[in-house]
């Protein structure tokens, strides 16, 4: 098991940050933090929250630079990373998501009425922290959304079929778990799929989603994150959402990311009264994968002047 723990320890290394584990009422979450450079003014606290199947080292580039200006907690969302697993008979729903941040913030990070938080997100961290700010703007100073721009919304008339599949699955269940040899090995399966990774990037995800098992490593993620989800959000819903939000945004475009021919995004972007975008290079991590400088310079300057 040398694979694991020294994989670990030379992030641990090279990251400086600490393992932290927020408890919730009915489930714990753990997480990454970085303490903000010593001299830096009080500023409110950076929460960041990751994509589907991703965990809170998908920050470990951009998280150091933003505890430049604040301390930054990464999340493992619940079923991800080294957070627990939802219980026996519930689903991964995208609302249960934005109920935890609220307790996270509710319970950890509101000392006072005017505690407010900035809020980091890619992928579907982006929209539940887009979520979480529409609903309690009083909450957020800033949301940042990487390569994220709202849920993905489904057709009044898929709503049936949707539910069909959802439950189809979850009866049937997520099927034997597949053992890997090694973490390297495990990286390169992680490396294809809908957002592609480098090998290096890969190897810095995998080995916070996995655990060891019998000779090999198997996921720890929860299984129930593939299923379907039983009930999505209309279009209609999406920008009503995306409508609701009163906080300063940023929108970090990436030019080759899974937004970058998408339709409709121009008409979700003008429903966001105080919206700035940033146009950057690279694919859907452009913050972890690549030259990822752009990205921080433009979070930083966001949370800074936003």
């Amino acid at each position: 098991m040398n694979d694991m723990s020294e994989t670990a320890r030379s992030a641990g290394k090279s990251l400086c940050c600490s393992e932290t584990v927020w408890q919730l009422e009915n489930i714990d979450l753990a997480g990454l933090s970085w303490s903000a450079d010593p001299g830096v003014p009080g500023q409110p606290p950076v929460l960041m929250l990751h994509g589907w199947l991703d965990n809170s080292l998908t920050f470990s580039k951009l998280a150091p630079e933003l505890a430049k200006l604040a301390d930054v907690h990464a999340i493992d969302m619940a079923g991800h990373g080294k957070s627990g697993h939802r219980s026996p008979g519930q689903s991964y729903l995208l609302m249960d998501y934005v109920a935890d941040l609220a307790e996270v913030i509710e319970r950890h990070f509101s000392q006072s009425d005017e505690s407010r938080v900035d809020l980091v997100g890619h992928s579907l961290g982006g929209i539940v922290s887009a979520l979480y700010a529409a609903a309690f703007p009083e909450k957020v100073r800033h949301l940042v959304m990487i390569d994220s721009l709202g849920a993905i919304s489904r057709p009044v008339e898929e709503t049936i079929p949707q539910l069909r599949r959802a439950i189809k699955k979850r009866l049937n269940g997520s099927g034997k778990s597949v053992v890997y040899p090694d973490l390297t090995t495990a990286a390169k399966a992680r490396e294809g799929g809908v957002s592609p990774l480098s090998h290096e990037a890969a190897l810095t995800l995998v080995p916070r989603n996995m655990k060891p098992f019998g000779d090999g490593y198997v996921w720890c993620t929860d299984p129930r994150l593939r299923h379907p989800s039983p009930l999505m959000m209309t279009e209609q819903q999406v920008l009503a959402s995306l409508e609701a939000i009163e906080t300063p945004t940023l929108f970090v475009r990436a030019d080759e990311g899974l937004l970058s021919h998408r339709k409709g995004l121009d008409d979700r972007a003008e429903r966001i009264r105080n919206l700035t975008m940033a146009r950057v290079p690279g694919g859907h991590h452009c913050h972890l994968d690549g030259d990822t400088i752009p990205v921080a310079e433009a979070v930083r300057a966001f949370l800074t002047n936003g």
